[in-house]
């Protein structure tokens, strides 16, 4: 009987503990939701404050231009979530040019970007929180796909960083800065 008792004591602690992680790597991915929500609103705001004309803007010579940086955003996202850690293939960087400036309009370019994020959101909002913990090889380094997501979502934060020196250049006021994003 008391083996009996202990069996079931220990299955009800473990599935406890396992409801408890399970419920932690979904608040990740609700608030990971949130901080890309808010990070393309901003993003958005940025992209369409930046007057058109200044789109093709560098800091330097070797700098991606200020539309280059938005594309960029959008290749990043596809390529981390569709195929790192989705297991599509990734686009062809030097054929496909879907996510690049290419010829697109300022309006074009903020229209993909806010399309991508939402596809981007919409693969992390179903993606299954049990795999968060996978390891991928990412340029070398072990990570697991929590890192990836957290690793892109920095990406996303250096690349728009660099479209607000371009503004500030220009003699622009970026939009204010928004937090939690």
């Amino acid at each position: 009987m008391m083996k009996k008792l202990y069996i079931l004591t220990s299955i009800i602690l473990l599935s406890s503990f396992s409801s408890a992680l399970k419920a932690q790597e979904n608040d990740f991915i609700k608030e990971y939701l949130e901080r890309m929500e808010n990070s393309k609103k901003y993003l958005l705001f940025v992209a369409e404050t930046m007057p058109e004309d200044k789109y093709d803007y560098k800091a330097t010579p070797e700098s991606m231009s200020f539309a280059e940086n938005l594309m960029h955003i959008a290749w990043a996202m596809d390529w981390h979530s569709q195929s790192l850690m989705g297991g599509r293939e990734a686009r062809d960087w030097n054929t496909d040019t879907e996510l690049k400036v290419d010829n697109k309009s300022k309006q074009e370019m903020i229209d993909k970007i806010s399309e991508t994020f939402d596809i981007t959101m919409d693969f992390i909002s179903n993606f299954d929180p049990n795999k968060l913990e996978d390891r991928l090889d990412y340029f070398g380094a072990n990570r697991t796909k929590r890192q990836i997501m957290l690793l892109l979502a920095d990406h996303i934060t250096h690349h728009r960083a660099q479209m607000l020196v371009s503004m500030r250049l220009n003699g622009l006021k970026p939009p204010r800065y928004v937090l939690y994003q």
